[in-house]
């Protein structure tokens, strides 16, 4: 009897980290697209305040709403990637694994939307300075500027770098794959480290980091489809012999 965590058994994580890989590109693209023609998250609580009573949707367009759910979606290709790349160094894969899978949970845990979201709905009923210094007090331990958020994303981009360099060691992914990956996590993790300090040179390292991650997930989307095929493939062969 074929053990019940088998390689097979798992196989259908492939498709499903696919997928996945698939929605955050899409939702990497709708961040584009909002910053260009919205653009970008509120500066600041009266910004906040005045576009919920304004345009919801562009709110919930250039607020972390869409960021949540790119984070979020890591939840379904870290697993995939772990159950890939865990017979080529399963001790990086894992700890990479738990590196972002830690820094999800913190995003959540650090996530100011719907805190945002009451407070505006609070302040459009009744306008009062206490409303404007909680927005601020919220804004200030959000995903972006708390130290939790700052480990989170040093975790998440790190994690990323690791299960990369782990890829190029790998034949059931592109050369192509793991490249953009690291050079996407990569500049992604520069940026951020160097926010908090310098915010010009951070500006200017997102947009290149953009670009690496818009292939980053196509490829990997198509490695992890194809590995789920391959696996069907080879049971079916394994089989019929």
């Amino acid at each position: 009897m074929e053990p019940v965590y088998s390689e097979f058994n798992w196989k259908r994580l492939y498709p499903l980290g696919g997928t996945a890989a698939l929605l955050q590109l899409a939702i990497v693209l709708v961040i584009t697209v909002a910053a260009v023609a919205l653009g970008l998250r509120p500066a600041n609580v009266q910004e906040y305040y005045a576009l919920y009573q304004s345009d919801r949707l562009a709110l919930l367009l250039r607020d972390d709403f869409t960021s949540l759910l790119l984070v979020a979606l890591y939840l379904f290709t870290i697993p995939a990637l772990y159950i890939a790349l865990r017979r080529i160094d399963a001790a990086a894969t894992a700890l990479a694994s738990l590196f972002v899978l830690v820094a999800v949970v913190t995003c959540f845990a650090t996530n100011s939307g719907f805190s945002m979201l009451y407070l505006s709905q609070q302040y459009a009923a009744a306008p009062r300075r206490e409303l404007l210094a909680a927005g601020e007090a919220v804004l200030a331990a959000d995903m972006w500027h708390s130290s939790g958020a700052y480990l989170a994303g040093i975790l998440m981009q790190g994690g990323g770098m690791i299960l990369s360099l782990v890829m190029l060691r790998s034949r059931d992914f592109a050369k192509a794959t793991a490249y953009s990956g690291l050079l996407g996590n990569g500049l992604d993790l520069i940026q951020h480290v160097l926010h908090p300090f310098a915010p010009a040179v951070s500006d200017a390292i997102a947009p290149l980091m953009g670009v690496f991650y818009l292939a980053w997930f196509p490829l990997l989307a198509w490695n992890l489809f194809r590995l789920g095929r391959s696996r069907a493939d080879r049971k079916e062969a394994k089989h019929g012999a």
